[in-house]
């Protein structure tokens, strides 16, 4: 059976971020698509872009792959619309992964203190970002460039919505997290302590996977990520 990828990237970037990826996957026989959120292309309008808009992108794409079972792999702040839509159609994805993130809970904001007049979030200085706990580890100063220089703010709606979550049966989803910023038993004592980014794996029965490098695995190690999201994706 065919596997269909949608390879979805976190704040501040277009499906371009998972190009090494994505040719890693294809070789090894997958079909991928790397999709570009909206209001995450340069040109797009940002101001009135919600988690809803694309949660129901990802919907699209993958109605849109063709036949066959198609896995979501969802990095970063990627991780809003697609626990969103999981539970806008908990039948779309035979795989969710997550790669150096986790489902959200409901209620949760990814930036809770954002400027309400704010209409979009530009790509924060190094420092702040690491500050942050985006690790930049395995990166070098050409990737950095070419985050900087490709980076596209975020919309504000995105950045600072409120997940809104009602149907439980996104739980059933198969559900793989890579584990690269912290490792997989840092990551589950956050699920069991109750901290906000590990709350919404309570009720999952999830895989836990170690990928040690820094918060953008797809450039520090893709070969490594690729093996580790074709071999999830096709269990």
């Amino acid at each position: 059976m065919t596997t269909n990828i949608l390879l979805v990237p976190g704040f501040w970037l277009g499906g371009w971020a998972w190009d090494a990826v994505a040719d890693d996957l294809q070789r090894r026989g997958d079909v991928v698509t790397a999709v570009t959120l909206p209001g995450m292309d340069a040109a797009d309008d940002r101001s009135a872009v919600s988690l809803d808009d694309q949660a129901r992108a990802l919907l699209a794409a993958a109605d849109g792959a063709g036949a066959g079972r198609t896995v979501l792999v969802a990095h970063s702040g990627a991780a809003a619309p697609a626990t969103l839509a999981t539970d806008l159609d908990p039948n779309a994805f035979a795989r969710v992964i997550y790669v150096d993130t986790a489902p959200l809970p409901d209620g949760f904001t990814i930036f809770e203190d954002l400027d309400p007049t704010a209409t979009e979030v530009p790509l924060p200085d190094w420092e702040e970002l690491t500050a942050a706990g985006n690790s930049l580890d395995g990166l070098d100063e050409a990737a950095l460039t070419m985050f900087r220089e490709r980076s596209v703010p975020v919309p504000a709606q995105v950045a600072g919505g409120k997940l809104e979550l009602k149907n439980v049966a996104r739980n059933g989803v198969p559900t793989t997290i890579v584990c690269s910023s912290f490792p997989s038993f840092a990551v589950q004592q956050m699920r069991d302590e109750g901290h906000p980014l590990g709350l919404a794996l309570r009720d999952i029965d999830a895989d836990y996977v170690d990928l040690p490098t820094g918060h953008w695995p797809m450039w520090s190690k893709p070969a490594e990520l690729a093996e580790i999201i074709h071999t999830a994706a096709n269990k």
